[in-house]
Order: C-alpha cells, then structure tokens, then sequence
C-alpha cells in the first residue's frame, strides 16, 4: 500500500544498542594472522568492475589495511581486455582474491549478484570499485552485523574529516524504516547477511549503472526496501563511514549535469516501484526544486542546471518516463 503522508521529518530517534559500541581492543580476534590465506571467511567482499584500475587499487590497499583478516574479495571485472591482471596479481595481497573475468558483461548488479552468490562469507559488502575503507571499518561493520540482530547493517559516505558528502544522512544511529531509508543508506555501505540476499533473490538488475535502463541509481535502496517489507531488520550507524570521490554538484560540468538527472531517474522509479506515495515524490521533488531557486539567487548557473535536472530526473522516474527536454 502507498503511504499518502509526505517525510516531515526524516530525523529518527536514536537508539541504544551494545552493538553500536566499537569492539574491544583486547578482542581483535575476527581472523588468522594476515599470512594465513586459509583463515575461516566471515565477510565476502564483491566488486563489480568495468573501465578502473588504479582506483581499484587504491580500494584493495585500504583492504589490505584493515584490522580485520577473515575475508575475501570476489572481482568481477567486465573489462574487455586483461587491465586488471596485474592488479588481482594474487601475491601482492593478504586475502583471497577471487578474479572473475566476464568480458561483455554490462551492469553494476549483474556482477553484484553473479559475485554474491559466490561468496563464502556470512556477511556481504559490495565496495564500489573507486572507494576504499579505513582500517577499522570492516571489523567495525562486522561487529555490528554479528551483534545487532539485523539482516543488514548501513554505514555512510563521508570525505577525510568525517564530513557527509554525496548524499544526506542521519546524524544518529537507528533502526531503518521506509520513512528513514533514504538517509540510511548507500550502495557500498550495506553489510547484507549472505542468507537475507538469497531469500531476496540480490540487487533488481533493471535499475543502477550499467543496466542499460534510464533509472541509474538507488539500486541499494531498493534492495532494503525490499528486505524491510519482508520484515527483515536493518541498523544504521553514522560512525560506520567510508570514503569515496566526493560528486562536484558546487560548480557541476555537463557530464555531472547529465549524470544528476540519470541518478535523480533512479530515485524516482524506487520511489514508486517501492509504493511510495505522490506526497513522497512530491517532497523530493520540492526539495530540488528550492535548491535549485537557491543555485539561481546566488548566480550559480551550472548549480541551477543540476538542481533542476534534477527536479526532471525524479518526475521523469516516478511517472516511468522521459520527459522532453
């Protein structure tokens, strides 16, 4: 059923949780020492891959960093050519590195799922192939997911300092809920029980990048929206963030301009696809709309592009159709 009433507030009370507390120093034990490739695999890591090699490793870099040593990373590179066989070059990394080459292969969520569904981790992380992870941030991740009950657990994306970037966030931890979602959340921040992505059947292969469709993005969010309407738990914690490129959206050039509006698409199809209300498309809509009226006050004619394009992308996927320009 859709719900009719508009997000007044996406602040969500806080809760308590033991599990939100960091682990204890003297218990880092997750795994075998970092020589020991046949340690037990609690976490899978699944990248999907097409056109990066040097962003990627700078994410296994960050891997090999990390205070936690039971995992494994599955590639799964869409190259058509061998750029990244020298980079999976298993003897340069502590983990295990599965390199799944599938040439011809297009869409973030086809390798996703062809990944996942390999993985002998408990738990699933599906890094973007251009972010990468502080150390603590597996373990962290981990550690929630084990004490929380939760069917996932969600971080954020945030720059050096701490500071949000490339998306809105709760400035505290809760349970998600379809009224919370939407500031709980992003692709490469979602710990999923390997058990919860099999009952879901993994990511909609229709909708993210690659996928060959107008609706380019919040593939992640409709994946917990779906796990939620089937009463599965989700936890969000701020304190769980990681790094990414932050979008330039501050004086965007044309190929950001397009890329808004294909994202903004995205999100309007979850939000309909998901049985969100008119009220609901209509508050995301306004909130670009006011920031693009903002981007015009200050003579910011790039910025008003962008907001408004926006404003068309959400209208374009929640009505499920392109719009003239």
């Amino acid at each position: 059923m859709s719900e009719q009433r508009p997000p007044a507030d996406f602040a969500a009370q806080p809760i308590s949780l033991d599990c939100l507390a960091p682990p204890p120093e003297a218990a880092n034990d997750f795994g075998a020492p970092p020589d020991d490739r046949r340690a037990e695999v609690k976490l899978s890591l699944v990248v999907s891959t097409l056109g990066r090699s040097n962003e990627l490793r700078v994410l296994l870099d960050s891997l090999q960093r990390q205070e936690l040593k039971s995992f494994e990373v599955i590639i799964v590179d869409q190259n058509d050519d061998e750029r990244l066989v020298p980079v999976l070059e298993s003897s340069q990394w502590s983990f295990p590195v599965t390199h799944l080459h599938q040439p011809g292969t297009r869409g973030v969520n086809r390798g996703r799922n062809e990944g996942w569904r390999r993985a002998r981790g408990a738990y699933v992380l599906f890094p973007d192939d251009d972010c990468w992870y502080p150390p603590a941030l597996l373990a962290r991740g981990l550690h929630i997911a084990e004490h929380s009950g939760a069917d996932f657990v969600t971080g954020r994306a945030a720059d050096e300092t701490g500071r949000n970037i490339n998306g809105r966030f709760g400035p505290t931890a809760h349970r998600i809920t379809r009224r919370n979602a939407w500031v709980s959340a992003i692709e490469w921040m979602i710990f999923f029980k390997r058990t919860s992505l099999e009952t879901l059947g993994g990511f909609d292969e229709t909708i993210g990048p690659g996928s060959g469709s107008l609706w380019q993005a919040n593939e992640g969010h409709e994946l917990i929206l779906r796990a939620l309407r089937l009463g599965m738990p989700g936890v969000y914690d701020p304190s769980l963030f990681a790094h990414h490129a932050e979008l330039n959206i501050y004086t965007p050039d044309e190929a950001m301009i397009r890329k808004g509006r294909a994202y903004a698409r995205g999100m309007g199809f979850v939000l309909r696809k998901s049985g969100y209300g008119p009220l609901w498309a209509a508050y995301w809509i306004a909130r670009a709309s006011v920031n693009s009226g903002l981007a015009l006050a200050r003579g910011n004619a790039p910025q008003f592009r962008y907001y408004s394009n926006l404003v068309i992308g959400r209208l374009e996927g929640y009505l499920k159709h392109p719009l003239p320009l």
